[in-house]
Formats: structure tokens, sequence, C-alpha cells
């Protein structure tokens, strides 16, 4: 009992200095960029993003490194902690985000980013069917982090209005680098007290590191998103809203599993056979869904927020019914099948039916004219 409430302690420990060590290094790297002068479009595209998603790069970049020395468990959490990341994303960050304010999508959105990040997560998924991530795989994924961040900065000025969000503070050189040193302190030691206690939490309760890094871990590391969505949504900035989650599901799969692949060497990087048949899926599902839900006049709804929101609850649920009740799964996973399936398909073909509409009435009207 003892052991566990330890491991409770690291965990809850490691997700608060993530938390602070990512605002830390964020605000830092944003003060010394404009100190030396960096375009703030420049900054917006790259060191936010890269600076929110910092949780879960050094948690899993840490896993990888303790998968390499041969701790037990311990390289389930690098992948699994990417896909239930982007799923936190999309269904419980944009979603609660939605519900606070509904958010206006912007063209540009529907027209690349979003379409951008299903075809890579679709890559994803076939670069894990074989059940390890190759080296090879992860220098792919690092190129085309490259391609794509030279594409934003060289397209960004066809959205002017992209680094509205950030604010400039004044701040001296000193101060700045100060912030990202203890940031990047705070980083490394948060990583390694939540992947440890995750570690040994999974361990003691007999649930696999896998299912522990799909629901804690990557709901602790993906914290700076839903702040920093939540705050942008009140504030009625529905771009930076939607841009922060969309950035850092692409961050997430071309940097973080990039590099955990690449630093995994020969051996690869694992990936649970589960994973590949349920929750990389249901990855793309999400991500899939975005589409049609985003048509229906640009605008997510508080409506549809709160829908995508119990369709991760009832992820949430499968999880944990597999684990501490599986004897219910089986009628659980019938009434998925059965029942919560077939609604959310009717609401997603109502949605491509009212797009459609609008669509036409807007042909027809400007035909007429």
């Amino acid at each position: 009992m003892q052991g566990y409430l330890a491991s409770s302690a690291q965990l809850v420990a490691g997700i608060t200095l993530l938390f602070f060590g990512g605002e830390l290094f964020v605000s830092g790297s944003i003060a010394l960029s404009l100190l030396l002068g960096i375009p703030q479009i420049i900054i917006g595209l790259t060191i936010v993003a890269i600076g929110t998603s910092a949780p879960e790069l050094f948690v899993s970049l840490f896993s990888t490194i303790q998968g390499n020395m041969g701790v037990a468990g311990a390289d389930n959490i690098a992948v699994s902690n990417v896909v239930g990341s982007n799923l936190f994303n999309i269904l419980v960050v944009l979603a609660l985000s939605a519900v606070v304010f509904p958010l206006r999508v912007q063209s540009r959105l529907l027209r690349r980013e979003l379409p951008l990040l299903l075809s890579i997560s679709v890559a994803v998924w076939g670069m894990s069917s074989t059940g390890r991530v190759t080296w090879q795989s992860g220098i792919a994924l690092l190129v085309g982090l490259i391609v794509m961040t030279v594409w934003q900065i060289r397209t960004a000025s066809e959205s002017p209005d992209e680094d509205e969000g950030l604010e400039s503070e004044k701040s001296t050189m000193l101060v700045a680098l100060i912030k990202l040193a203890l940031g990047l302190a705070l980083l490394v030691f948060g990583s390694q007290l939540l992947v440890t206690g995750a570690s040994t939490i999974a361990l003691s309760l007999g649930v696999s590191t896998t299912v522990i890094g799909l629901t804690i871990v990557s709901a602790g590391t993906s914290m700076p998103e839903l702040v920093t969505s939540l705050v942008a949504a009140r504030k009625g900035k529905s771009d930076l809203a939607i841009g922060n989650v969309i950035g850092s599901n692409l961050l997430n799969q071309l940097a973080i599993l990039g590099l955990c692949a690449t630093a995994s060497g020969q051996r690869g990087l694992y990936v649970d056979p589960v994973m590949i048949t349920k929750d990389i899926p249901v990855m793309i599902a999400a991500t899939l869904a975005c589409l049609p839900i985003c048509w229906n006049k640009g605008i997510i709804s508080r409506r549809e927020g709160a829908i995508m929101a119990i369709a991760y609850l009832a992820y949430l649920t499968d999880q944990v019914l597999a684990n501490a009740a599986p004897s219910y799964t089986d009628e659980y996973q019938l009434f998925i099948t059965v029942i919560f399936m077939p609604a959310v398909l009717v609401f997603l073909a109502w949605q491509i039916v009212s797009w459609s509409k609008v669509r036409f009435s807007k042909g027809y009207t400007h035909a007429r004219r």
C-alpha cells in the first residue's frame, strides 16, 4: 500500500512539474526569441507549438531510453502517450473548448492542416502495423516535420492573424535564459517521476503500461494544450484554440514519435498489438470525424463539443472495464457496436447532409445572380 501511495505521489508530482516546466519553457523561449529579433509568426509556428508539446516529448523520450536500458514496460509508454495525447486533444481539449465558446474554423485548417493530420495518422498506423516503429520510419517522420515546418513558415502570410494570441513580454536576456533552463530542468525531472510512477502503478495493479500511457500519462502531459485552448476559447480566439490542438497532434506524431523511433535504434519502438487493432484506428476515426463537424457552417458548436467529450468517456470506459471488470467488456463492446457507434455515424451523416445543403444553397443563389 505504501509503495502504491508513493508511486501515486510520483505521478502527481511529475504531472505538476511538467505543467510548470512547460509554462516556463514556453515563456523563456518566446522571450529569448523576441530578444534575438525572431519574427513572432515563426515563434508561434515553431517554439510555442514545440513548447506545449514538451511534456509529451520528454516523457516519451525518457521512456524510450528506459526501454533501451531494459526496463520492463517503459517502452510501451512512448507510443501510447502519443496516441493517447492525440485522442485527448481532439475529444477533450477541442471538445471542452467548443463547449466554452463555439469555435469558428478557418478555411486554411479545413483545406490543409486537418487533411494533413489525417494523412500522417494513417501513415503512422501503417508504420506501426508490424509491431515496431523502426528507426528508418523515425527519420522519415522527422524529414516530414522539417518539410511541414518550412511549408508553414512560407505560407504563414496567408493567415495574418495566426500570431494574434502571442503576447510579447519585456524581459532581459538573463531572465529569459533562467526561465529556459529552469523549465528544461523541471521537464526532465517531471518526466522521470511520471514515467517511473506510472510504470510502478501499472505493475502493482496488473494493468499494462500501454493503458496507463493511453489514459493517465497522456492526460497529464496534455494539460498545457488544455489550459491554452480553454483560455483562448474563453477570449474568443478560435483559431488559436483549434490551431493549438491540430499543431500539437502533428508534432506528437512527426517530432515525438520520430525522435523516439530514431532513439530506439536497431530494436525499433515497440507497439502493443491492441493499439494497432483498436487505439490507433480510434485516433484516426476521431481525426476523420472532425472534417464533417467542421464542414457544418464552419463552426464547432457546443452540442458537437459535448458529443465529442461523450465519445472520449465511452473510450475511457472501455479502457477501464477491460482491466478492472473484464467480465463486462463483451456487453459494453456490444453496446458500443450496436447503439453508440450507429448513433455517432448518423450524427456525422446528418452533419454532411447539412453541409451539402448549405453548399447547394450558396451555389444556387450565386447561379441565379
